[in-house]
């Protein structure tokens, strides 16, 4: 007998960012709005949205000024259009703890406008410094590979270079998430070397719809576009089901809000015929 359906209708604001953070908060509340009356529950922008991806090239410490606590003023707009539109919320920020550290983080934010967690980016990339020096702003993350228990379903909201740890993807789905976001800010380097580009945009696309087939889970990377210094954003925000099936994409130069319904109850059917998380031999994963 085949599981009880169980479809929930995900948004990813694909979205070009500019110098100035209201600038940009204002795009992304009517990326919101337009995926919520586009029937949208759970909604997710890309990897710090609210500025430049600044992590390129010279270290620039005026960056520092714009992390922000959280809850703080962007969680606080957003609540309110998280009431508004009666979504889940993935918000990622440029965090600063009242501790003094500084994270790249993400905001989970329920329909009732209340912060359901947050999750710390727990791999930060290094190399190559010209590209993507993220060691010198933020702290490798300290709370895990978070699960979030929505009303539309339980989540994980990894980040970025999370996406290319096979680990990441696992611990989250044995955790019980059913759906892999991935807010993102990646793209092709500036410099001469087309095929390297070529295959690097496919290994992003191919390891991620992998997470899903081995997890037997639904993932969704919403990132960024334009060019900005070293980097050409190549967008591409994307939804595969857990067979690794794309069944919506944006394109890679275009902003767009992206829509896709997906049926949770096909990782329940998935599971019985491919059961990749029961079967694990976890012992001896712990001798490694």
């Amino acid at each position: 007998m085949l599981p009880k359906k169980k479809k929930v209708s995900i948004g990813l604001v694909q979205m070009q960012c500019a110098e100035k953070s209201a600038e940009n908060l204002a795009k992304a509340i009517a990326g919101i709005r337009d995926c919520a009356k586009r029937g949208a529950q759970i909604i997710a922008l890309p990897e710090l949205f609210l500025s430049p991806y600044f992590c390129q090239g010279e270290k620039d410490d005026k960056w520092f000024e714009t992390a922000e606590s959280i809850p703080g003023p962007t969680t606080e707009a957003l609540s309110k259009v998280a009431r508004e539109t009666k979504t889940v919320l993935i918000v990622p920020l440029f965090e600063k703890t009242a501790e003094g550290k500084f994270f790249n983080s993400t905001a989970v934010l329920g329909p009732d406008g209340k912060i359901i967690g947050v999750y710390h980016k727990m791999h930060i990339p290094s190399l190559p410094p010209d590209l993507y020096a993220e060691n010198y702003y933020f702290e490798k993350g300290d709370k895990g590979f978070t699960v979030f228990d929505t009303p539309y379903g339980k989540i994980a909201a990894l980040i970025c270079y999370d996406q290319w740890f096979p680990e990441a993807a696992r611990m989250a789905a044995a955790q019980g998430a059913q759906i892999l976001f991935y807010p993102t800010a990646i793209g092709w380097p500036q410099i001469d070397r087309a095929e390297k580009n070529k295959a690097e945009y496919e290994a992003w696309q191919i390891i991620q719809r992998s997470h899903a087939i081995a997890n037997n889970v639904f993932v969704a990377p919403v990132n960024r576009i334009g060019l900005e210094g070293n980097i050409k954003f190549w967008g591409t925000s994307f939804v595969s089901d857990p067979y690794g099936r794309v069944l919506a994409k944006a394109s890679t130069g275009k902003e767009e809000n992206l829509v896709q319904e997906i049926d949770l109850g096909m990782i329940e059917k998935m599971r019985e015929e491919w059961p990749f998380l029961l079967e694990r031999r976890i012992q001896c994963e712990q001798q490694m």
